[in-house]
C-alpha cells in the first residue's frame, strides 16, 4: 500500500500537467470559434503548436507539478497561471520579432484568457482527485521511535524500531539495508531517537534518498541543513534527497535512452562474449553479487562471469589481484577491457543502477585490512543516488584494488563531489570521458 504512494503522486504530477496542457488547447479551440484558424497561425503553423512546448517548458521551470502544488490548490494555480502568462509574452514577442501582423489579437486574448479559466477549473478537479487518491497524506510520512516518545501527526505511520531491535548500526550492512527498505516508500522520515544514537541516524539519513529529520530535545545539530517542526517540537532536517523531481526524471530518461541504445548497438558483442564464456569454462554466463545501492539498500549486480565457477567470491571479501589465478583466460581479457561490466546495463533498465554514479561495492570489500564502512564513516553518504556503471572516480583513474585506506578516501571524495555538483551535463561528460579509461592499468 505504502510503496504505491510515490507512484500515485507521480501519476498525479502527470495528470496535473496534462490538465494544464488541455486547458490551453481548450482556450485555443474557443478562439477558433471566433476567428478562423488562418488568423491564429504564423508562417503556416498554428500558434498552438508553438505555444504548447513553450508552456510545458515554463511549467517545468516553475515546478508547477510537485508535492507542494498537490497540497495547495492556490499555489498550484499561481504557478500554472505564471507559466501561461510567460508563454503568452513569448508568443507575442515572437509575433513582433517575425512581424506576424496577421495574427489576431482577439484570438490570442481568447486563447490565453480562456486557457487561464480552464486551468483554474482544472485545479479544482485535480484537488478532488488528489483527495480521492491520496486523502490528506499527499506527503507520506513515517515516524521511527528509537528510545524517544513522540505522537504522530495526521496520517503518519509509526514504527517502534527500538522494539524491533534495529537502528542504523553502521557496522551492520544488513541492518542498514532493512531500515532503508522500511523508509524507502516515504517522502519524509522523522526520527525520535535517544541521544547516543543520533550521530548514526544522521549519517544514515544523509546517505538516503528521502527527506530525513531528527526530533530535538537537546540543542545539538549534527550538521543539519534546516530546521523543521513535528509534534510541537523542533526537528533538524538532515537530508532532502539529492535531486528534485524534474532532475530525477531527466536522469532516468538519460539512463533509459543510453542503456537501451547501448544494448542494441552492443548486442553482437554481448552474444559473442556469452558464447566464449560457455566455451572457455563450465558455469553460468553471468556472475551475480550483492552490492550496496541507492539509500544503502542491497541489490544483485549483473556481470559477465570472469572467474572459475568453483572459485567465485560472492561476498567480495578477496580483492582481485593482478595475477589472480581465479580468473579464466577469457575472463582476463573481458576484465582488462571492462567488457565484463556491460551486463550492468540490465541493472540500469531495472532501475537499480544509473549510467553514472558512485560505483557499487560488494559487502566484503576492504581498504587495506578494513571493511569499507570501517575505513570511512563517510562511505554511507555516497549512496544518496543510484550507483553507476561509471562515475567521477573512475574517469579520474581511481579503479582497481583498494590496497590502502587512502585509496578508498579518494574514491569517496569523488563520489561526494559528484553528489554535490550533479547536473545532466556532468553525466553526459562523464559517459563521454569513460571511453578513454575503458582499458586501464588497474583493470584486472
Amino acid at each position: 500500500m505504502l510503496s504505491s504512494a510515490r507512484d500515485k503522486r507521480s501519476m498525479l504530477y502527470i495528470l496535473s500537467l496534462l490538465l494544464d496542457v488541455f486547458a490551453l488547447i481548450l482556450g485555443y479551440l474557443c478562439a477558433i470559434e471566433l476567428r478562423d484558424t488562418q488568423w491564429l497561425s504564423a508562417g503556416g503553423h498554428s500558434i498552438i503548436y508553438i505555444a504548447l512546448p513553450i508552456f510545458v517548458m515554463f511549467e517545468i521551470a516553475r515546478e508547477a507539478q510537485d508535492a507542494e502544488t498537490l497540497q495547495n490548490r492556490v499555489l498550484g494555480t499561481q504557478r500554472a497561471l505564471g507559466a501561461l502568462g510567460a508563454t503568452a509574452i513569448v508568443i507575442i514577442g515572437l509575433g513582433f520579432l517575425f512581424k506576424a501582423d496577421d495574427i489576431s489579437r482577439l484570438g490570442l486574448a481568447v486563447t490565453f484568457g480562456a486557457g487561464a479559466c480552464f486551468i483554474i477549473l482544472g485545479k479544482f478537479l485535480l484537488e478532488w482527485i488528489v483527495k480521492v487518491t491520496l486523502g490528506k497524506a499527499v506527503v507520506a510520512t513515517i515516524l521511527l521511535l528509537d528510545g524517544l516518545s513522540a505522537k504522530p501527526e495526521g496520517s503518519a505511520i509509526v514504527v517502534d524500531v527500538e522494539a524491533l531491535g534495529i537502528w542504523p548500526d553502521l557496522d551492520q550492512p544488513d541492518m542498514i539495508d532493512a531500515l532503508s527498505r522500511l523508509i524507502s516508500p516515504f517522502d519524509r522520515v522523522i526520527i525520535a531517537s535517544r541521544f547516543e544514537h543520533r550521530p548514526e541516524w544522521s549519517t544514515f539519513l544523509k546517505g538516503h534518498d528521502v527527506g530525513g529529520e531528527i526530533l530535538l530535545d537537546r540543542d545539538l545539530l549534527h550538521g543539519a541543513v534546516a530546521l523543521g517542526r513535528y509534534d510541537h517540537r523542533d526537528t533538524i532536517v538532515l537530508s532532502r534527497g539529492p535531486l528534485n523531481l524534474m532532475n530525477r526524471v531527466q536522469k532516468r530518461l538519460l539512463d533509459l535512452t543510453a542503456a537501451t541504445a547501448a544494448l542494441v548497438l552492443l548486442s553482437p558483442v554481448l552474444l559473442a562474449v556469452a558464447v566464449m564464456i560457455k566455451i572457455d569454462t563450465p558455469g553460468p554466463i553471468f556472475f551475480r553479487q550483492w552490492r550496496v545501492g541507492q539509500g544503502n539498500r542491497q541489490f544483485r549486480i549483473f556481470k559477465f562471469r570472469s572467474m572459475r565457477q568453483d572459485r567465485s567470491d560472492e561476498d567480495g571479501t578477496t580483492s582481485t589481484g593482478r595475477d589472480d589465478n581465479r580468473i579464466t583466460r577469457f575472463g582476463r581479457l573481458i576484465r582488462r577491457t571492462s567488457i565484463d561490466e556491460l551486463p550492468q546495463l540490465l541493472n540500469v533498465l531495472r532501475g537499480e543502477m544509473s549510467m553514472v554514479g558512485p560505483r557499487p561495492h560488494a559487502l566484503g570489500s576492504t581498504a587495506g585490512d578494513e571493511l569499507f564502512w570501517h575505513a570511512s564513516r563517510q562511505y554511507w553518504l555516497r549512496h544518496a543516488l543510484k550507483p553507476g556503471i561509471t562515475g567521477l572516480a573512475q574517469i579520474r583513474g581511481f579503479r582497481g584494488t583498494t590496497e590502502r585506506v587512502e585509496d578508498l578516501d579518494l574514491r569517496v571524495r569523488c563520489d561526494l563531489e559528484y553528489l554535490s555538483n550533479w547536473s545532466l551535463w556532468s553525466d553526459i561528460m562523464i559517459m563521454l570521458k569513460t571511453a578513454r579509461v575503458v582499458i586501464h592499468k588497474n583493470a584486472y
